[in-house]
């Protein structure tokens, strides 16, 4: 399905670009989140007209989430979890858990589809958790996981 992108979207395209995509992808992500429209030809005139203002608006995105990750980057969040003996954890620590973190101690709101951790949070110990803030820009920061207390 050809679809015409309003912002640049990592390893898709940039603005203004007419891709193919599967059906599902352009449907399910890029029309429903407003990242693109499908290509006909009055969309493709359409955003030929307002190309400009939409890689304006891209630029404002992307100062901001330079902005954000001076804020964040690099620092380090705690967090308490129930763990076992052998510094395991019971459960894992999910994105959902560290943007509410980060909410609390920064005020600064980032979605949970943002944060990918390098790999799943399931033990004691410092964790580097990469948040994709806007295509070209990225944060890393650590989650420093503590035990709140044992179970035997």
């Amino acid at each position: 399905m050809k679809v015409i992108l309003l912002e640049n979207v990592k390893r898709i395209g940039s603005i203004g670009e007419v891709i193919d995509v599967k059906r599902g992808f352009a449907r399910n992500f890029l029309i429903a989140n407003k990242k693109a429209l499908y290509a006909s030809k009055e969309n493709i005139k359409q955003v030929e007209k307002i190309k400009s203002d939409l890689s304006k608006k891209d630029n404002d995105k992307k100062t901001e989430a330079q902005k954000i990750s001076e804020q964040i980057n690099k620092k380090e969040y705690l967090v308490k979890k129930l763990s076992t003996e052998n510094k395991e954890l019971y459960g894992s620590v999910k994105p959902t858990e560290i943007s509410k973190i980060i909410k609390e101690t920064n005020k600064i709101d980032i979605k949970p589809s943002m944060i990918q951790p390098i790999k799943e949070i399931k033990s004691l110990g410092k964790h580097k958790v990469k948040i994709s803030l806007h295509s070209a820009v990225d944060a890393e920061i650590i989650i420093n996981v503590q035990s709140a207390e044992t179970i035997q």
